[in-house]
C-alpha cells in the first residue's frame, strides 16, 4: 500500500484515480474531487475541506478524520465505506452510495444526508440538523442512536432501529417494513401512509401519530400526553401500556390499552370499520 503522510493538497483532483493508498495526517484544502474514481483508500487523522472528496470510489475507510462544513457532498456514488470516530460537519453526505458503516461518529449538520442509499449500518452515532434524512434509502440497521431532524426515513424500506432517540416530525412517511425497538420517537404525524411498521417497547409523542398505516403493529408501547387522535384510518394491532389521550377512527384490527381519554368513532370511519378496542382499566 502506498503511504502519503503529513502533507496538504488542494485544487482539482490532486489524488484522482488512486489505488491502495494510506493517507496519514493529510489535509485536503479547498477544491473539488480530491480522491475521485479511486479504490481501497484508508485515511487516518485527516481533515477534508474541499467538496466531492470521495466520488465513484470503492473501498473508503476513515479513522479519526474530520469533514469541514465546506466538504459538502463528500461521499456520493461510492461503495464499501467505513467511518470510525469521525467528525462530519459537512451537509449532504452520502448520496446514491451502498454498504456504508458508521461507528462512534457525529454528524451535527446532516441536512439531506443518506439519500438513495442502501445497506447502511450505524452504531453509536449522533445526527443533528438533519431534515430529510434517509430519504428513499433501504436496508438500514441502527443501534445506539440520537437524531434531531424532521421528515426522516420518508420512503425508506427495510429499516431496523434499536435504542434510539428520534426527534423528528413527519418521520417514516410512506416507509415500508420498518421495525423500531426500545426507542423514543418525538414528533407529530409519525408514520403516516407506512406499510408494515412495527414498534416494540417504544415511547411515542406528538399529535396525530400513526394514521393511514397499513398493517401497523405496536407491542407494549407508551404514549405521551400530546399524542392524540391516533390511528385514524389505520389497520392496526396494538398493545399500549398506560394512557393514550385519544384514538380516532381506526379502520380494522385490535387495540388493547390500559386507559384512554377518548375514543372517537364517527360517520367518517372507513370500511371495514371493525377495529376492536379493549380498554383494560375502564
Amino acid at each position: 500500500m502506498n503511504i502519503i503522510s503529513n502533507t496538504e493538497f488542494g485544487g482539482e483532483r490532486p489524488l484522482y484515480f488512486s489505488q491502495d493508498l494510506l493517507l496519514k495526517n493529510v489535509t485536503i484544502h479547498a477544491g473539488e474531487s480530491a480522491v475521485k474514481e479511486s479504490r481501497n483508500i484508508h485515511a487516518e487523522d485527516c481533515r477534508f475541506e474541499g467538496k466531492y472528496v470521495f466520488w465513484e470510489n470503492d473501498g473508503v475507510e476513515c479513522d479519526h478524520c474530520s469533514f469541514a462544513p465546506s466538504a459538502r457532498s463528500s461521499i456520493w456514488y461510492s461503495r464499501h465505506i467505513l467511518l470510525r470516530h469521525c467528525q462530519v460537519d459537512a451537509p449532504k453526505m452520502f448520496r446514491r452510495a451502498q454498504f456504508i458503516e458508521l461507528k462512534h461518529t457525529d454528524l451535527p449538520n446532516a441536512e439531506e444526508t443518506f439519500w438513495d442509499c442502501s445497506h447502511i449500518r450505524l452504531e453509536d452515532v449522533r445526527i443533528s440538523n438533519a431534515d430529510y434524512l434517509f430519504m428513499h434509502s433501504e436496508d438500514i440497521n441502527i443501534r445506539n442512536y440520537h437524531q434531531d431532524g424532521n421528515y426522516s426515513f420518508q420512503l425508506a424500506k427495510h429499516v431496523e432501529i434499536h435504542n434510539a432517540v428520534i426527534n423528528s416530525k413527519d418521520s417514516f412517511w410512506e416507509s415500508e417494513d420498518c421495525t423500531l425497538v426500545d426507542c423514543r420517537i418525538n414528533g407529530e404525524y409519525l408514520g403516516w401512509y407506512s406499510r408494515n411498521l412495527r414498534l416494540v417497547r417504544c415511547h411515542i409523542s406528538g399529535t396525530q401519530p400513526l394514521c393511514y398505516c397499513h398493517n401497523l403493529i405496536l407491542e407494549d408501547c407508551t404514549f405521551g400526553d400530546d399524542a392524540d387522535l391516533a390511528f385514524e384510518y389505520s389497520t392496526v394491532n396494538a398493545t399500549i401500556k398506560g394512557r393514550i389521550e385519544s384514538i380516532k377512527n381506526p379502520t380494522s384490527g385490535h387495540i388493547t390499552v390500559d386507559e384512554v381519554g377518548e375514543v372517537i368513532i364517527d360517520k367518517n370511519q372507513q370500511q371495514p370499520a371493525d377495529c376492536r378496542i379493549s380498554v383494560v382499566n375502564q
